[in-house]
């Protein structure tokens, strides 16, 4: 007689604590203690007196909380004052976030264990830590749906080139680089895989070498997809952009993007690195600023891999020379932090400019703020922006894992020409 119980709030007003188990020497759990624990826990939701319960998880009780919260759209009041806020976001091996009525006396059902009430459930989706309210944001949605942007002339390079050479750069726990390749290759482009070299000084400073070299010698930069590092440290994309900021290969991309008009891609996790080394949205590498488009987690708190509609909002880029704006594709999308983050007036000025190359859109085609359609709970449902003068572009979505043949039961258009209009800029 096993019972379920969800890992979401049920209704305002309930309790919520934090069963804690602790740890002895070496940083090991007291298994005793925790077998007190889930054996007391189990018979009240044996007894139906626990509602709803989750393990705290990596982001400790702050993020258990935030995903409780969500599934309902429901929201947490904590009890105040709460003297130890830096507790909630640290790891708690053996923890249990559980939820029981507005008037069950506590004692009764925990006894001597290590139960600490946390606060109550709200009807409002907003947490609050002493006086500091949360809310989550909101995008109107007669701002959804900006004015599609259409380039009139294609840009293309003022020079052509049989067969434009492509450098992709893998970072350690970077995957789509095989995919990403092919496609080129099919689109015309010749390919070059260079594995970065980290494990050594000497190594190091050999990668920097090569690195400059091999964009002195092409004319596209392509970021692929995949985690680099784990993506660590502090989020995804930094190793990626710390290598970057080498003031040698800085020097190199800015050459290629300013004086010989290169493109650059980047994909997924390249997306991220563009971001945080500001070539999206500003194109070139330079400091971020406090109101500078970031990536983020998604607001579901975790993970997301599944087939998404996304819409050609602009096709000022000329790796959109091949769509029109309205074109809707499916497309594969697979990350842990994909949301689209800025500032109200600066994500507006972005549409103004025909930055916002594509946003996620629902089965008519209208973008919204809707999951699982928006996967990750991107503002103004943002997948994908470029810089200003469209020759650089940032995407999650995985354009490059479609090939014919693939994933023949999914519905719509799916072949968005991406690595073909990038090629086709220097025909």
């Amino acid at each position: 007689g096993r019972k379920a119980v969800s890992s979401e709030f049920k209704e305002a007003g309930d309790k919520v604590v934090f069963l804690s188990t602790p740890l002895l020497d070496g940083d090991v759990l007291d298994f005793a203690v925790l077998r007190k624990n889930l054996r007391r826990v189990h018979q009240l939701i044996l007894e139906g007196k626990i509602k709803a319960a989750a393990a705290v998880e990596e982001g400790g009780i702050a993020a258990g909380i935030t995903k409780m919260t969500l599934g309902n759209a429901l929201g947490f009041r904590f009890v105040k004052p709460f003297p130890h806020t830096e507790s909630l976001f640290t790891l708690q091996p053996g923890g249990m976030l559980l939820e029981v009525a507005k008037d069950a006396d506590l004692e009764a059902l925990f006894g001597e264990l290590d139960c600490l009430p946390l606060g109550t459930v709200t009807d409002n989706a907003e947490i609050t830590v002493n006086d500091i309210t949360l809310a989550n944001a909101e995008t109107p949605e007669d701002l959804l749906s900006q004015p599609l942007y259409k380039r009139e002339l294609p840009l293309t390079a003022p020079v052509n080139i049989a067969r434009p050479k492509v450098f992709i750069p893998v970072f350690p726990g970077q995957n789509c680089e095989y995919d990403t390749a092919r496609a080129f290759d099919l689109a015309g482009a010749e390919s070059k895989i260079f594995i970065i070299r980290n494990l050594t000084a000497q190594a190091i400073e050999e990668t920097i070498q090569a690195m400059v070299k091999g964009i002195q010698e092409s004319q596209i930069i392509m970021l692929p997809g995949g985690f680099s590092a784990g993506d660590e440290p502090d989020g995804s994309g930094k190793f990626i952009a710390t290598m970057f900021r080498n003031p040698r290969i800085a020097e190199a991309v800015n050459d290629l993007l300013q004086n010989r008009d290169g493109l650059m891609l980047g994909i997924c996790n390249g997306f991220q690195a563009l971001i945080k080394l500001g070539l999206v949205p500003y194109g070139e590498i330079r400091p971020l600023e406090e109101n500078s488009p970031t990536l983020t987690f998604n607001t579901i708190g975790r993970h997301v891999s599944q087939m998404v509609y996304t819409r050609i909002t602009s096709n000022k880029s000329p790796w959109l020379n091949m769509t029109e704006p309205g074109d809707v594709h499916a497309i594969a999308v697979s990350h842990g932090e994909g949301r689209f983050y800025a500032p109200a007036e600066t994500i507006r000025e972005l549409f103004r400019n025909g930055q916002v190359a594509t946003q996620y859109v629902d089965l008519n085609g209208n973008p919204t703020m809707a999951s699982p359609e928006n996967p990750n709970g991107s503002l103004y449902a943002i997948e994908g922006i470029t810089s200003p003068d469209g020759r650089i572009l940032g995407k999650m979505g995985h354009s490059e894992r479609y090939i014919p043949g693939l994933m023949e039961n999914i519905y719509g258009e799916k072949e968005q020409h991406i690595f073909e209009s990038g090629v086709k800029y220097f025909k």
